[in-house]
């Protein structure tokens, strides 16, 4: 019966090809739609790793991670580099990278920081920063930008960034007396990274001097900037890296209580949870918009099953004749369509692996987006044994109408 239902499907290869075809499709863009979701949301709970404490003024935890990670928003109030300085020698903090926000250019945020953030940030599966040209800055008036800035202003090495007073897109208060010089280009990473422009903290301070309530008095060289204090007086946030990811809650605690001003040190992981759930409609309306496609590729199979059987009539009243009972018959066409099904998912999963497998490397340089095209997971295989049994459902239609079929009904066709 399994052959005879193969040679079935072969003799109407044309129709049963567009079935195929169909079913495809919708698995791949279902299955495809999960992974790259699946991925979205790695991604995003990617941003950050490797850092235990996420430290700012008093607020919340998804307004400081907000600004701190994603470059978005304004933070309630800064941190004194006298108490940043604390907290860094307490014991257990193995690291602290300073972040210092309020610039921008070209409608980029300029992030102002030290050495460390190159050595100690880290993002996805604990990915250090790369650089795709250049080195890490080591003067004050030197800048490394993220790849997307890089790409959208066509910056190369040596050119000179003028930083613009504020966070806006546009700013008529720029510190055009002392531009940086650009020495690094970071590979992209599919985060925030990849749309900052990263200056040295003194350097933030040295465009500063000589401005008052937001306005230059007067401006300075780069030779007269270095002489100057260079200090911080207050950053925007920090991030804290231990010698002991148990000491978190203990520190985290010391911290939300410390007296000398508000603090708020928030876990990473947690408040990119606690966000990513702020935004599960969207993934769910997502998820439904794929579901819909296979509803709908395997409609279309049933539609063709339908209408190809009055075609067939002859066909199985031949078999009728043969010997064949009705339950010969519901079997055949229960089988036709169990196989469709079958081959429809395995072409879909062929074809979504293959454009996986050509589209990460372009996915990756172009959006920073780490596609890991492994295996179908627990859940997807469900998912596809759910298609499978939906495909053989809806062929048991078309089958029970067989099965009411007589020789009579195949031999006297009404033209």
């Amino acid at each position: 019966m399994l052959m005879l239902a193969f040679k079935s499907l072969w003799a109407r290869r044309l129709t049963a090809g567009l079935t195929l075809a169909a079913i495809a499709i919708s698995v791949l863009l279902l299955v495809g739609v999960e992974k790259v979701r699946h991925e979205l949301k790695d991604s995003f709970a990617r941003t950050i790793s490797g850092t235990d404490l996420i430290v700012g003024a008093r607020s919340g935890q998804i307004n400081l991670l907000l600004y701190s990670v994603f470059r978005l928003g304004n933070p309630t109030n800064n941190i004194s580099w006298d108490s940043y300085q604390r907290i860094g020698e307490q014991k257990g903090v193995a690291w602290t990278i300073p972040l210092s926000l309020g610039d921008s250019h070209q409608g980029f945020r300029v992030l102002g920081t030290s050495e460390d953030y190159f050595t100690h940030y880290a993002y996805g599966r604990q990915q250090a920063l790369q650089l795709a040209q250049g080195r890490p800055f080591a003067d004050t008036f030197e800048a490394v930008i993220g790849s997307d800035v890089a790409r959208q202003l066509g910056y190369r090495l040596g050119a000179e960034l003028v930083i613009a007073h504020g966070a806006g897109n546009t700013s008529f208060s720029l510190h055009d007396d002392l531009p940086f010089t650009l020495v690094g280009i970071l590979a992209p990473t599919g985060t925030p990274v990849d749309r900052t422009v990263h200056v040295r903290l003194d350097g933030l301070e040295a465009i500063h001097l000589g401005w008052q309530s937001g306005r230059q008095t007067h401006s300075l060289s780069h030779d007269e900037a270095r002489t100057a204090d260079l200090t911080p007086k207050a950053i925007t946030a920090f991030l804290v890296g231990l010698d002991n990811k148990i000491l978190a809650f203990q520190l985290q605690r010391a911290i939300n209580s410390y007296r000398a001003e508000p603090l708020s040190a928030i876990l990473p992981g947690t408040a990119l949870h606690e966000l990513w759930s702020m935004m599960s409609m969207a993934e769910k309306a997502i998820a439904f918009i794929a579901l819909f496609v296979v509803v709908a590729g395997l409609l279309g199979m049933l539609t063709t099953l339908l209408a190809g059987l009055s075609a067939r009539r002859r066909e199985l009243a031949i078999l009728r004749s043969l010997g064949a009972g009705p339950r010969h018959l519901f079997t055949l066409l229960a089988l036709e369509a169990a196989i469709l099904t079958g081959l429809g998912i395995l072409l879909g999963l062929l074809l979504l692996y293959l454009g996986l497998g050509l589209a990460a490397p372009l996915v990756q340089t172009q959006y920073g987006l780490l596609l890991y095209p492994g295996l179908p997971t627990a859940a997807e295989w469900r998912l596809l044994g759910l298609i499978w049994l939906a495909g053989l459902v809806i062929g048991l239609l078309p089958a029970a109408q067989a099965y009411r079929y007589s020789v009579n009904d195949g031999m006297s066709i009404k033209q």
